[in-house]
């Protein structure tokens, strides 16, 4: 082809992102100052009123959690193995230990029963991914966790203003964690964010992402340099402001997608459960047996002009760093089906149609191959 395949991901600053990059260096306050500041008052609003400590990655949020929880050598923290590998690595970054369990395979999060089947005496703290854009099933979580005094730890790196009953994700948990990478659904070049109703722990996590200063050379427990730059929080704070439109057009783009791929042999749709308010970073199709393999499928997308990718072909659990004898079937088969198709906000209308006719003429091949 002479043109390049549509990306599966289009990360891009406006002109308002980068006049507000360009402000902040030009002012000479670069790090942890008022934009930082600024930008955790804003996001609060996004998490019924928490309180936020802004930090430099979706990892960092993960660790320093943890880390503030007091989690360490000899706890286990039950997580998905169907997810990116920064939540398992939060945890061993602790000295505690990974538990795997299995997923939901209509949402790909967690499964609660699977969450209760892993909880042992040495169970400390259970983290949910809100994978794809769609939140877990927190309502059940949130009870286990009680039952069991468990911390609640929401990684909601790919669900920026996602919801589940009309509450936003990272306002369930003890504490959530996001992530303003690139190609999430808002960014900040670089970049992460903890939210907690707890203010004895949003001061234990200020403390660790600064050296565990409050005051310079105050040093009140050992700490790290985890902090945002106000570069990239002026940055958050301008895709905040367009976070809503934003997220419009991916449930659109999505929406246009489910419509003109419906019924098509071999291939399963994602679904939004009862009461979840989907932000679609991913729109993530499974491709059956009918369809033949799916890296051959992927392959032909791209020849068409599709671009797609694979979230995640290597369970956490199947991976060399984590490898675990445990049997997650539904983890085993989401990694073996699932491709995830464009539906950034960055795409127009023909692009969708383009994407819709491109999945439906390769279906209808294999069909009538079959």
């Amino acid at each position: 082809m002479n043109t390049p395949p549509i990306p599966v991901a289009a990360p891009r600053l406006d002109a308002d992102d980068i006049a507000s990059a360009v402000r902040v260096l030009e002012s000479g306050h670069l790090v942890q100052g008022p934009e930082v500041a600024a930008f955790e008052g804003e996001f609060a609003e996004l998490v019924d009123g928490r309180h936020c400590i802004a930090v430099n990655s979706g990892t960092s949020a993960l660790w320093l959690t943890l880390l503030a929880l007091g989690i360490g050598p000899g706890d286990e923290v039950i997580v998905p193995s169907f997810t990116f590998a920064a939540t398992a690595a939060a945890v061993r970054l602790t000295g505690a230990t990974p538990v795997f369990a299995d997923i939901a395979p209509d949402t790909f999060c967690l499964d609660p029963d699977a969450v209760r089947a892993a909880i042992t005496p040495r169970t400390a703290a259970v983290i949910p991914v809100h994978l794809f854009g769609h939140p877990a099933a927190m309502d059940e979580l949130t009870k286990l966790a009680r039952r069991h005094h468990l911390a609640l730890v929401e990684d909601a790196a790919q669900a920026h203003g996602a919801t589940l009953g009309g509450r936003p994700t990272g306002a369930f948990g003890t504490a959530g964690c996001f992530s303003f990478y690139p190609t999430k659904n808002m960014q900040s070049i670089e970049g992460g964010l903890i939210t907690t109703a707890d203010p004895s722990l949003a001061r234990t996590l200020r403390l660790l992402r600064n050296q565990g200063m409050e005051r310079r050379y105050h040093h009140r427990i050992v700490g790290t340099n985890a902090r945002m730059s106000d570069v990239s929080a002026a940055i958050a704070r301008s895709q905040l402001r367009r976070l809503p439109a934003l997220t419009e057009h991916r449930r659109a783009n999505a929406s246009h997608l489910s419509r003109h791929l419906t019924d098509l042999p071999g291939l399963t749709l994602p679904t939004t459960a009862e009461g979840a308010g989907h932000v679609w970073h991913q729109y993530t199709v499974r491709i059956g047996p009918g369809l033949g393999d799916r890296d051959t499928f992927a392959h032909n997308l791209q020849r068409a002009g599709i671009g797609t990718s694979v979230h995640y072909p290597i369970p956490l659990h199947r991976s060399p760093a984590y490898a675990t004898a445990i049997d997650l079937p539904h983890t085993d088969a989401a990694a073996d089906q699932v491709l995830s198709l464009p539906v950034h906000p960055g795409l127009t209308t023909t692009q969708i149609d383009d994407i819709a006719q491109a999945v439906t003429t390769l279906a209808q091949a294999a069909e009538r191959a079959a």
